[in-house]
């Protein structure tokens, strides 16, 4: 697919490029699956989703997933909802490793499919038997500590695609697909959606995103379209990216209210931030959603 073809090569150099920055101690950590601390961020605001959340952050990089997670999970007073991810052609976690250790520093455990070619979810529905093995282990610092009655699956281009595949999932309980391709079919996905387009992608043009949207009738769906983003805006430093999709999966995996009101109900956050956002829909099962629940 031509697709496909067009974005391999700008992901995959952007990705021999954060290696090469990140130094030898990274290129190390890509071949130990022992956990690494990141640096511990400031608490966050309740309702400013863009900054760092709470928690210190640790990266456990294994040979299908590498897991970013609150590092003192193992003496958390409570268990941490999960979220699969999905890469772009070609790219890797690394590309997208701001956005995986912000949602990490938020209380999730973000299980992220190494694979640079996560059409088909495989990698990621492994992720969720992984997580569940080392769940169940008492000798894991995991043990007892992931919620995995809560699910959410997201991704990038072909990643955000195979958020939608996976989203078929029985244990998966929301999805949000990033500038999704379009190799995937909504309507197997039984849970809310909330769908990502850039205003400027020229890759997945918008109208791509849309469609999946306007197919999304049977679910809770809504379509967000971030004012001047082109396709690669959410690699390196999310941006724009960083505030809604935390609040999404803060609002549909934690029951975070405050969140939830940032787009259901009258008072949609995002509906009337037009800064953020050059366009936002919500079907008619989306606006049937109080703002009170998620």
């Amino acid at each position: 697919m031509l697709w496909r073809r067009n974005l391999f090569a700008p992901l995959a150099a952007l990705a021999l490029a954060l290696t090469a920055s990140a130094g030898a101690g990274t290129a190390a950590a890509a071949t130990d699956t022992t956990a690494v601390a990141a640096a511990s961020p400031a608490a966050s605001a309740a309702d400013d989703f863009g900054a760092p959340g709470p928690y210190a952050t640790a990266v456990e990089v294994g040979a299908i997933t590498t897991l970013y997670y609150p590092r003192d999970i193992a003496d958390s007073d409570r268990r941490h909802p999960v979220i699969v991810w999905g890469n772009g052609t070609g790219g890797v976690p690394l590309v997208y490793r701001d956005l995986m250790l912000h949602w990490a520093s938020q209380g999730f455990v973000v299980a992220a499919a190494n694979t640079p070619m996560s059409n088909l979810g495989i990698s990621m529905r492994a992720s969720i038997h992984m997580l569940t093995g080392r769940n169940a282990d008492p000798g894991s610092v995991f043990f007892d500590r992931v919620d995995l009655e809560h699910i959410g699956a997201s991704g990038h281009s072909q990643g955000g695609a195979a958020a939608i595949v996976v989203g078929s999932d029985p244990r998966i309980d929301t999805i949000l697909p990033i500038q999704p391709g379009p190799l995937a079919n909504i309507n197997a996905v039984r849970v809310p959606a909330l769908l990502l387009a850039g205003q400027r992608d020229s890759i997945v043009f918008p109208a791509l995103v849309k469609a999946f949207y306007n197919a999304a009738d049977h679910i809770p769906a809504l379509y967000g379209e971030v004012r001047g983003a082109d396709h690669f805006t959410v690699v390196g430093d999310p941006g724009p990216f960083a505030a809604p999709t935390t609040a999404w999966f803060r609002a549909q995996l934690m029951g975070d209210r405050t969140a939830g009101a940032q787009f259901f109900g009258p008072g949609c956050g995002i509906c009337a931030d037009t800064a953020t956002w050059s366009d936002v829909r919500r079907n008619s099962l989306a606006l049937n959603v109080p703002a009170a629940t998620p």
